[in-house]
């Protein structure tokens, strides 16, 4: 029943977004910046009702971690489609994410995504990653933060994937701060019994902030590995709460 309830809600917010893109449009016509943050505030509306919808309960630890002066590089492990609706649904920054190539297909939710400054990455092609480097690094020089998930696709397994050196760099060439978010139990909500959704209890935890100027040469020269560490420590933590 939740999965039927799902798809029926997301296709009325598709009908309903065709008046909102115009809308958005317009917004964007005068000030770009506001368009971003109307379109976050109502596709995070919308992720907080599927999420309902879904029987999700979301349980946010450490968002008072996340400076709200300057834009961020949030890294999160990726376990889950619900990944994202999850972390748009609790972020408190106006915040592109990078997504696979392959969602900028899917009509609707591709549209919203470029209203919000996402990131559409193709995994296969070095050159193209490097353009979405520079792009990300040029959000957030603007103000905006960037999302992404280091491991390059959804990890099935039970450990995370190794995190790729590149994903850093948007933090190493503006010195923005990382902020580690760590995702408990989405993929309980569809994947691990697909096609069905199902009542779920998920965490996410926005640890405290990384910042480079404060590490030592050897850590710096280990980023990846560094942070992939401290969001290793909270999903153990967390494991518990479950």
């Amino acid at each position: 029943m939740r999965t039927i309830l799902a798809l029926l809600y997301l296709l009325i917010f598709f009908i309903i977004s065709i008046p909102l893109y115009l809308i958005e449009y317009l917004i964007g016509r005068f000030n770009r910046r506001a368009m971003v943050a109307s379109s976050q505030a109502i596709v995070v509306t919308a992720f907080k009702i599927l999420l309902f919808i879904c029987g999700v309960k979301t349980t946010v630890i450490g968002r008072e971690n996340v400076p709200k002066d300057q834009p961020v590089l949030y890294v999160a492990n990726h376990r889950s489609y619900f990944d994202i609706p999850v972390a748009y649904a609790t972020v408190p920054t106006l915040t592109g994410f990078v997504a696979k190539k392959e969602i900028k297909k899917i009509p609707f939710l591709s549209t919203w995504m470029q209203f919000l400054q996402c990131l559409f990455l193709d995994r296969d092609d070095i050159r193209q990653g490097l353009k979405i480097v520079l792009k990300g690094i040029e959000q957030i020089k603007d103000g905006y933060s960037v999302f992404i998930s280091p491991e390059g696709t959804r990890n099935q397994g039970n450990e995370m994937l190794p995190f790729k050196a590149g994903s850093f760099k948007m933090a190493e060439k503006t010195g923005c701060p990382i902020i580690p978010v760590a995702i408990s139990n989405t993929d309980e909500v569809f994947e691990n019994h697909m096609p069905w959704v199902r009542r779920t209890h998920v965490i996410i935890e926005y640890c405290k902030p990384v910042y480079l100027n404060s590490l030592d040469k050897e850590t710096r020269k280990v980023l990846n590995t560094h942070v992939q560490g401290i969001i290793q420590e909270a999903l153990d933590k967390n494991a518990s709460l479950l």
